[in-house]
């Protein structure tokens, strides 16, 4: 797949053009936004900067540094909004741009023992669980400030 025909790319596209809605922070690797279906309240994600389809074609600083911004991301998450688990997946079939999944799990959740994609999409992606303005700004907002202060608590 072309980076002309990527999906990823064309939302960090947005992101840099200032049109993504969903866009939280940027970060040394990659950019951090939340998902566009909120079925799992607090589903984030970490969009690597470039249009690469595997983790282990990183040069390892690089790799370590996508991975460390990664669990940063899962530990503001944890702090934002409070979940029981957190789930991380680097998948890549459906759209071969490095990116990672971060689902907060509670315990209440549809099948909590087992992994979201037991969840049928229709009713992860319904559009009942997109989140309105108001509702993606709040989620925003909360996700920033619990970033924000992990990011000041790394030792420099």
């Amino acid at each position: 797949m072309s980076m002309s025909s990527c999906l990823i790319c064309d939302r960090i596209a947005l992101i840099e053009s200032g049109d993504n809605p969903y866009f939280v922070k940027e970060l040394a690797t990659g950019y951090v936004v939340l998902g566009d279906h909120q079925f799992y309240r607090g589903y984030t994600l970490i969009l690597f900067k470039r249009h690469v389809t595997e983790l282990h074609v990183l040069d390892a600083d690089v790799r370590r540094k996508f991975l460390d911004e990664m669990a940063l991301v899962g530990k503001a998450v944890w702090r934002a909004f409070e979940p029981q688990k957190l789930n991380y997946e680097i998948l890549g079939n459906t759209d071969p741009h490095l990116h990672a999944h971060i689902f907060p799990r509670i315990i209440t959740d549809t099948d909590f023992s087992k992994p979201i994609w037991n969840t049928p999409e229709a009713i992860r992606k319904s559009e009942a669980t997109r989140p309105t303005s108001e509702e993606l700004g709040v989620l925003k907002e909360t996700l920033l400030g619990a970033l924000m202060h992990c990011l000041r608590s790394i030792p420099r």
